[in-house]
């Protein structure tokens, strides 16, 4: 599982870049905590960061439900396509938010195969287990 825990560690790793690119702008756009509206340009990095964080939490038990169920070497290759996604929609989200459709989407479809495979995988492997544990005994 080497290369999923280095494409989890790099998702975790982006999601604090992209928390120092708000910290950065908030003091370039003259922001003082604990606001979060008020100039558009500081808006653009702090929501990108918090679509950033709402993707992570779907996608890191994907990548390991997927890894565990179907195959490590597939995961870490959806799980790469998911952080250039999401560089895409950091960059396109910043410049202009209207134009964050690609990044959105190779962030998020990565995310969908890898849960929905994740998924798949589990079922497939419940009904080849035995289901001895599954067995529900009338009382006595």
């Amino acid at each position: 599982m080497l290369w999923v825990e280095i494409v989890i560690a790099l998702a975790v790793l982006q999601f604090v870049i992209f928390g120092m690119f708000v910290g950065r702008a908030r003091a370039q756009y003259h922001l003082a905590a604990p606001a979060t509206s008020g100039n558009e340009m500081f808006e653009r990095y702090f929501r990108v960061h918090y679509n950033t964080l709402e993707q992570l939490i779907v996608f890191l038990p994907a990548i390991l439900l997927f890894a565990a169920h179907v195959s490590e070497r597939w995961a870490a290759a959806l799980g790469a396509i998911y952080l250039v996604g999401r560089i895409l929609y950091f960059r396109s989200y910043t410049a202009d938010p209207k134009k964050r459709e690609l990044g959105f989407a190779l962030s998020m479809l990565p995310t969908l195969a890898l849960l929905l495979g994740g998924l798949g995988g589990l079922v497939v492997e419940m009904s080849r287990a035995p289901h001895a544990d599954l067995v529900i005994e009338a009382p006595r």
